[in-house]
């Protein structure tokens, strides 16, 4: 990525899309329709590609001309642009967040709704401060309290996403019960942990299920941590997966359909959302025993 580009928002994702499908259903290349607005294809296929640092109204009003897109598309298109230039709240955590991240940060921002499938950990929107406070110090053994303290706070600070009360995000949870009886930190870490965790399970918008040791291996396959991540008005779903190298943002309809059978079938063997919420009280108990 050059020093002129940034990680991809929503925004410029679903702007870039709906530009390069205008422009490919003209049956127009890339430096047939840059020159049109005095630009190169490198910079336009950046755009199309939502990795441009910044957007020109100027540029977006061009286009949208250019394709021939009526009023009410063109102002959507110019509405996607300034929310695109915008400054979000995590540029403030610029120095903490890996670039990979924010891209995550960013498709989490502007989700509908979230469901994910954890296997060793519990996640980060339903974290206690001092469960993530652990996680970030033996990952990070040589960063200083204060620095610690303000990834804690970012993590917190995401949380908000579910627990507004104004549209809160749908959280749709599948724990496995290794991630609950796991030992982070400590007992009484953990057991605070599983019970914020369990009063979370409460709310109207977030569902918190466990895939028991009993259930085996429903897929017959191990499966890494995913979230499958869904957003409004006909943006497409993205698959995040984070693996120890990298991470991975799937889009293709045939990842989307592996990913939402392997999540059907993982929730088919969890427990309902009330024997979780017991079996998570509990085990906080054998936690302090």
């Amino acid at each position: 990525m050059s020093e002129t580009d940034e990680p991809l928002s929503l925004p410029k994702r679903q702007l870039g899309h709906y530009l390069r499908q205008a422009r490919e259903d003209l049956g127009m290349s890339l430096a047939e329709a840059a020159k049109h607005i005095n630009r190169s294809a490198p910079t336009l296929m950046r755009i199309e590609k939502g990795l441009t640092k910044k957007l020109q109204p100027l540029e977006i009003d061009a286009l949208c001309q250019f394709y021939g897109f009526d009023e009410e598309k063109a102002d959507a298109m110019k509405g996607l642009a300034q929310q695109a230039n915008t400054k979000n709240w995590w540029n403030e955590y610029d120095d903490l967040i890996p670039a990979s991240f924010v891209v995550y940060v960013g498709l989490e921002t502007a989700a509908h709704e979230i469901v994910t499938y954890q296997s060793d950990l519990i996640p980060g929107l339903v974290q206690t401060s001092d469960y993530a406070r652990v996680l970030m110090r033996s990952a990070l053994p040589l960063d200083a309290t204060e620095e610690i303290e303000r990834r804690v706070q970012l993590k917190m600070r995401r949380q908000l996403l579910i627990t507004r009360k104004v549209n809160p995000v749908t959280f749709e949870l599948v724990i496995h019960e290794g991630a609950i009886r796991r030992v982070v930190g400590s007992g009484k870490v953990m057991a605070a942990q599983l019970r914020h965790l369990a009063d979370m399970s409460t709310r109207p918008n977030i569902t918190v299920r466990v895939l028991p040791f009993t259930a085996g291996i429903p897929l017959g396959d191990q499966i890494g941590p995913f979230v499958i991540l869904r957003f409004g008005r006909g943006a497409r779903t993205v698959v995040y997966a984070e693996t120890f190298c990298g991470d991975l943002y799937l889009e293709k309809s045939s990842s989307l359909r592996r990913y939402a059978g392997a999540c059907e079938a993982i929730q088919q063997a969890a427990l309902d959302e009330t024997t979780s919420r017991s079996l998570l009280r509990q085990v906080a108990k054998e936690h302090l025993a």
